[in-house]
């Protein structure tokens, strides 16, 4: 071959079975309990484990893929459809066409076949799901166009064409994965109230932030994750209110001072920037780039002039970078090049400790505390009653609290020292915890009855570590010490379950 000419290469290939990219469900693992079910998950390294590619976030592909399948399943990926057709070789089987025009890294490939049905929830928007699950979900995910559209007026045009949403089978490991044009969402989402819709926004923020301006390597995985969150927020803030944003980002400061705690404040895996060298970025995975992520970006904006201000860079860093695969060094340039009248503010920043150094943020921000404080004036009054106050407690305590602040609530009652049983099982009395349904308030509520040893919690957590696998749910639940002496040959091993 000659310099310059191009060439076909076919290569034919055969994933395996227990491929790591790959979930294989029986008939009986999903809700209709009639066909079997496939999911991908490639994020972070094993789309080598489907196809080979060059599997790295640093390189960016188009994409076309004929699938086929028995005639009675949907097969879709992360790609706009290109029509469906009879499988000439075979006439129980159907041929699905797929096409993604726009580059992105191989980890955004996804693939998924199943007994499906769509409901149009938008102009852009079909919501995927199971038959048993698809109505619910077209009902939780209505506000799916208006966090679109409040999006691109943050971030500039979508440029993905069509926005679905697939609702998985209960064992996804992840709350959402941002595979273009058809986000892969937890059915753990499906709370009745659309309060947990914050995972939508952020899954859409992610067209903007991951899957147009991608991290390179993986140790700069908070260049997708704390823009994301910080576009996710500022969605809230404009649909539900900027008390709401500050609400949200005090709670995620909240979650990072609980992984901090975790994995020790002097590991360096929680660097912002950690060295990853020979360590699984699976392995590495936590809630420190999105959270120390999103601080650190919540901290510019208070310093450089504001959220209209900081929002400007944040669309010009996007138009800057799409289409393209940077570093933390690619963002600190082009932040100092936008305000190069704010060098001398800039300058003051702790950098080092920022990004370099494990632990807590140098710097807390300045956070709006007007809807934190009644979950702050709740949980004290939990934290300082004595057994003579449990009768002041009464369901009326909850009038004019949202879902969202019953999740802080409880998680500002998890931080501190385990409540003594009786008022566990007061507050169960006259708050009914144990019905509601929202995945969120479910899983502090269970994290809490455990911490004070109450056995009869022991079964409704294990039911919810074991009826859904969504990571963060699952892991911490089979973490706490008082599961393991109830879970049979389970024990709790530096972080892992060990079964």
């Amino acid at each position: 071959m000659r310099r310059g000419q191009e060439a076909i290469i076919e290569i034919s290939f055969e994933s395996s079975p227990k491929s790591s990219a790959l979930q294989w469900f029986t008939p009986e693992q999903t809700s209709g309990k009639k066909h079997p079910f496939l999911f991908s998950q490639c994020q972070a390294n094993h789309c080598r484990a489907i196809l080979p590619c060059q599997d790295t976030p640093a390189v960016k592909l188009t994409y076309y893929a004929e699938i086929s399948v028995p005639k009675e399943l949907v097969a879709l990926m992360s790609a706009g459809r290109d029509g469906e057709m009879p499988d000439p070789e075979d006439s129980s089987r159907k041929i699905y066409r797929f096409s993604q025009n726009v580059p992105i890294p191989s980890y955004l490939i996804a693939l998924v076949v199943g007994d499906l049905e769509s409901r149009k929830i938008g102009p852009r928007t079909l919501v995927w799901a199971e038959k048993e699950l698809v109505d619910k979900s077209a009902y939780e995910f209505a506000e799916t166009e208006a966090m679109l559209q409040t999006a691109e007026d943050l971030a500039g045009p979508y440029v993905w064409g069509q926005y679905d949403l697939l609702v998985l089978p209960p064992s996804f490991p992840y709350g959402g994965m941002e595979n273009p044009c058809l986000t892969f969402v937890t059915p753990t989402l499906l709370a009745g109230d659309r309060s947990l819709s914050n995972v939508i926004a952020h899954e859409i923020s992610h067209s903007w932030t991951g899957n147009l301006v991608t991290n390179k390597t993986w140790e700069h995985f908070w260049l997708n994750e704390g823009h994301t969150v910080y576009l996710e927020r500022r969605i809230g803030g404009r649909l539900f209110g900027e008390q709401f944003r500050h609400f949200k980002a005090l709670g995620g400061w909240r979650e990072l001072q609980n992984t901090i705690n975790a994995v020790g404040e002097n590991n360096p895996i929680s660097n912002l920037v950690p060295n990853l060298n020979e360590i699984d970025p699976d392995v590495a995975y936590s809630s420190v780039p999105y959270e120390k992520g999103f601080a650190l970006l919540f901290h510019l904006e208070q310093l450089l002039g504001g959220p209209d201000v900081f929002m400007g860079f944040l669309k010009a860093y996007i138009q800057q970078f799409a289409y393209k695969s940077i570093v933390t060094d690619d963002w600190k340039k082009f932040l100092y090049s936008y305000f190069k009248d704010k060098v001398d503010i800039l300058d003051k920043v702790d950098w080092k400790s920022w990004l370099h150094a494990p632990g807590m943020p140098p710097v807390k921000p300045t956070y709006d505390m007007t809807l934190t404080n009644a979950c702050v004036a709740l949980s004290q009054r939990w934290i300082q009653a004595k057994e003579s106050d449990l009768g002041s407690f009464s369901s009326a305590d909850l009038k004019g609290i949202s879902s969202h602040q019953l999740i802080e609530f409880l998680a500002l009652l998890l931080v501190e020292a385990p409540l003594p049983l009786s008022h566990v099982k007061r507050m169960q009395q006259v708050y009914d915890f144990n019905a509601i349904s929202n995945s969120e308030i479910r899983f502090r509520w269970l994290r809490l009855c455990i911490q004070s040893k109450w056995e009869e919690a022991i079964p409704l957590a294990l039911k919810m570590a074991t009826e859904q696998g969504r990571m963060k749910f699952t892991r911490p639940l089979f973490r706490l010490k008082f599961m393991s002496q109830y879970v049979p040959k389970c024990e709790a091993v530096k972080g892992k379950v060990k079964l």
